[in-house]
């Protein structure tokens, strides 16, 4: 199969125009169309190399699901959860390459909303692109959670959770307004090693304990592991649905491999990135629910005890902060190139380029700050964004996109039509999990605010369990 593949429509071969700017002569296919160009007069985006790139994949994947990962293991067991952690990931993995060969394929697809606009013309670009934006600025408001609940840990609930919020949307728009990946690489480095040393830590701590630090400490109690689980359909898909977010969002990893030095290279940094993260995945979680069973922490920081928190919430605030900010910057990155496309202000330093930029940093933050406040917790916030937007924007699409590119194959060999009927799986597979996932959700939810586990919405209450 060819990652270079001869396109028929005049939308694909269209070429973007900008009234300015100095662009390198190539004779790449590849080059041909990229949206950002290689240039010497303006701003020039295309400066990651691949291990850079795979750095920032890590952080784009690595944080939310290393901290809400074990809580999923309680009601999955052991084996289902270790099953579920390996399958996403294999399959998440996947259909990430499926992604990048028809970015590569395709002149002039910048994001997944491009690839559904091939599919599906300007409708499928809006509707996709708007998909798109609301997961992203949900995953920005988990990290605006996760910032908030360790500066309540570190401060032992100091002011209200509400203040802890702003502070941190303030700070994560400050950062995210960085506008190329190259710029906030350093941030991903420190990022990643300050939630890897952070979620080390716990996973050393809990260990080191006779029972979990939630557990009642005198007395018999149920420390709730197993190595099969029974859960009800609704336990059992929004488990299903946090495991499967955990490495779903590879549509982030599109908009950075149009600032790679040789998109050709995105392969590489896409192997290199998932191998480390379900291999942690798997370590850590397992390891957290075999010693915390029920009594694990929802962010997993805190199942250690009050002093082990505050110390592994201090060590891994950089990475929360970072995780948010990559969040954002994707989301913010895709509505900016979306109303710049084909101008010259896209790669000029003028007037309309920042206002336009800065506004949708700060613009989206917002949004990001007002859902946060409105679902408070995190495994849900989580679990929700995987089930309306990771399901159709990481199955079913790239199901879709497959599809697309080998419809020959309906009609060609034996093995090719095994192929051919077998992709037919992923978008329903993402269909099931977008339907039955958000109905738990929801339902968990609204359980959860009649139970009173969840306060009203912009609540001050301590969301780090430590007062």
């Amino acid at each position: 199969m060819s990652d270079i593949k001869n396109v028929g429509s005049d939308e694909e071969h269209a070429h973007p125009t900008y009234e300015k700017g100095v662009v390198e002569d190539v004779l790449d296919p590849l080059e041909d169309n990229e949206v950002f160009k290689k240039t010497h007069d303006g701003v020039d985006f295309r400066t990651v190399n691949w291990p850079r790139a795979s750095v920032i994949f890590l952080k784009v994947i690595f944080a939310t699901g290393v901290l809400s990962i074990p809580s999923a293991m309680y009601s999955l067991g052991a084996v289902g959860g270790a099953l579920s952690v390996i399958g996403w990931g294999a399959l998440n993995t996947y259909t990430a390459v499926i992604q990048g060969n028809f970015r590569n394929s395709h002149a002039g697809c910048h994001s997944i909303a491009d690839m559904a606009g091939v599919l599906a013309g300007t409708v499928g670009r809006e509707l996709c692109g708007g998909l798109f934006l609301i997961a992203y600025v949900l995953c920005a408001g988990s990290g605006i959670i996760g910032v908030s609940t360790g500066l309540n840990a570190l401060s032992t609930h100091a002011t209200c959770t509400v203040w802890w919020s702003f502070i941190a949307t303030i700070v994560i728009a400050g950062l995210a307004s960085f506008r190329k990946f190259q710029q906030i690489g350093w941030l991903t480095w420190a990022g990643f090693v300050s939630i890897f040393v952070a979620v080390f830590i716990v996973v050393i701590a809990v260990t080191t304990r006779d029972r979990p630090a939630a557990a009642p400490q005198t007395g018999p109690y149920e420390l709730g592991y197993h190595a099969i689980a029974y859960p009800t359909f609704q336990a059992g898909i929004v488990a299903s649905a946090t495991i499967f977010v955990s490495s779903a969002g590879t549509s982030a990893f599109l908009p950075v491999i149009s600032e790679m030095r040789q998109p050709k290279d995105y392969k590489k940094a896409l192997y290199v990135c998932m191998a480390l993260v379900n291999a942690a995945y798997l370590a850590f979680s397992l390891v957290v629910y075999k010693w915390c069973g029920s009594w694990v922490a929802s962010p997993s920081l805190g199942s250690a005890g009050p002093t082990i928190k505050k110390v592994a919430y201090g060590v891994g605030l950089i990475g929360l902060i970072v995780s948010a900010v990559l969040y954002l910057h994707v989301a913010a990155k895709y509505l900016f190139v979306r109303i710049l496309r084909n101008t010259h202000h896209l790669q000029q330093n003028t007037m309309v380029h920042w206002v336009t930029w800065l506004s949708c940093t700060f613009g989206l933050c917002s949004l990001s700050f007002i859902l946060a406040e409105a679902i408070p917790i995190f495994n849900y916030l989580i679990a929700l964004t995987g089930s309306v937007c990771f399901a159709p924007l990481a199955i079913a699409l790239p199901g879709a996109l497959w599809l697309y590119d080998y419809s020959h194959y309906r009609s060609g060999t034996l093995g090719q039509k095994a192929m051919y009927w077998a992709h037919w799986f992923l978008p329903a597979l993402g269909a099931f999990l977008c339907i039955g996932g958000t109905y738990g959700v929801v339902q968990e939810i609204i359980d959860a605010y009649a139970a009173g586990t969840i306060g009203g919405a912009f609540s001050c209450a301590d969301n780090s369990g430590s007062t």
